[in-house]
């Protein structure tokens, strides 16, 4: 059984993903990060950073924290969504690190610098609207060569990738209005991925414990 503790974020609905595509038993522990839950002592004895997801493996007491590290956990404890040895096993860990070093980053910083800062700076989101299109621009070249962002197979590099892209076009119509459309190969991608039962129940995560 695994306990996760996450929220309704790009990062926080990755591992539920995972776990629904590796059939792995676990309990969602909601941390609202909009009430500062992620302090809370018994959080952060869990995640010293702070930041959801996280999780504790109650067959051996693991506690992890970073989604990434959580996805390649949870790939190597079943033998599943991660090749194990080989050019594709390092692909699709390449990819897996991509999106956790430039993709969540850059788009993250899109959607505060366009939505929630209190002063709209142009030359930022200028600055990270550019970063983004360049990003999805690789995606794209990316998926024109390969069925999946890894390799030919599903792989924990779709999963950790695909909640973003779902975020930054949800979140920025006007200035991302077009990403789907240029971008052929990505659409594919995100409608096959978006059929998959997982990706359905990671994508609601929470909405069953009736938070909205």
């Amino acid at each position: 059984m695994i306990d996760l503790y996450t929220w309704k974020t790009p990062n926080g609905r990755k591992p539920v993903i995972a776990l629904e595509a590796l059939q792995l038993d676990y309990v969602v522990h909601p941390v609202d990060i909009n009430r500062d839950e992620q302090f809370l002592p018994n959080f952060v004895a869990v995640s010293p950073n702070s930041k959801i997801p996280a999780i504790v493996d109650r067959e051996n007491g693991m506690k992890l924290f970073e989604s990434g590290a959580i996805l390649q956990y949870l790939a190597e404890k079943t033998g599943k969504l991660l090749p194990t040895r080989g050019a594709t096993r390092y692909s699709t860990l390449q990819w897996l690190n991509w999106q956790v070093g430039g993709v969540g980053p850059m788009f993250g910083q899109l959607g505060f610098f366009a939505n929630r800062a209190k002063e709209r700076l142009p030359l930022a989101v200028n600055r990270y609207l550019t970063e983004s299109n360049r990003l999805l621009d690789v995606l794209e070249q990316r998926l024109s060569q390969s069925a999946y962002v890894g390799s030919d197979d599903y792989s924990i590099a779709d999963i950790a990738i695909y909640p973003w892209v779902v975020a930054v076009i949800t979140n920025n119509p006007a200035l991302l209005a077009d990403a789907r459309a240029n971008r052929p190969s990505m659409d594919r991608w995100m409608t096959k991925l978006a059929e998959l039962p997982d990706v359905i129940k990671g994508m609601n995560v929470l909405q069953e414990a009736g938070v909205s």
